[in-house]
């Protein structure tokens, strides 16, 4: 009887897909909302950037978890494709999160091509979230 409780190796993949799926969708469907903020001040930039600091943290460890779940359960390619999501999440951290912070205090001094490309960077973020939503959505379908 205790043996029939315990999650199999693919339940533990599936688990951590939703989750990661959870996460990344919770955040792209909050993301887009955001495009409506002018992002002419620095709240904007500095809300902007801690939605994404705590999304990329989220989904590093969701990414991770499913990385080790789809190993454990022997699906090496979906194993991979999580471990590519878990590092290009630390990538796109390093890269924007800085970009951000810069392009903060330049809307602070009232640079007026921060404004843009501050926009730019968060478009971009959602177009990549979306690639990744229809990745995970695609892993799914083999269960």
């Amino acid at each position: 009887m205790r043996s029939a409780m315990m999650l199999q190796p693919n339940q533990f993949a599936l688990l951590f897909t939703v989750a990661l799926l959870a996460i990344t969708a919770y955040f792209l469907l909050g993301s887009v909302p955001l495009l409506i903020l002018k992002h002419d001040n620095p709240v904007d930039s500095r809300f902007i950037r801690s939605f994404y600091i705590t999304y990329f943290r989220m989904a590093f460890v969701a990414a991770v978890g499913t990385a080790a779940s789809y190993a454990l359960a022997s699906r090496t390619g979906f194993a991979v494709g999580a471990a590519a999501i878990a590092t290009l999440t630390l990538v796109l951290r390093a890269r924007l999160i800085p970009r951000m912070d810069r392009l903060g205090i330049q809307i602070q001094g009232q640079d007026a091509i921060a404004i843009p490309e501050f926009r730019r960077i968060h478009k971009s973020a959602i177009l990549i979230n979306t690639v990744q939503l229809g990745a995970i959505l695609g892993s799914l379908g083999s269960f």
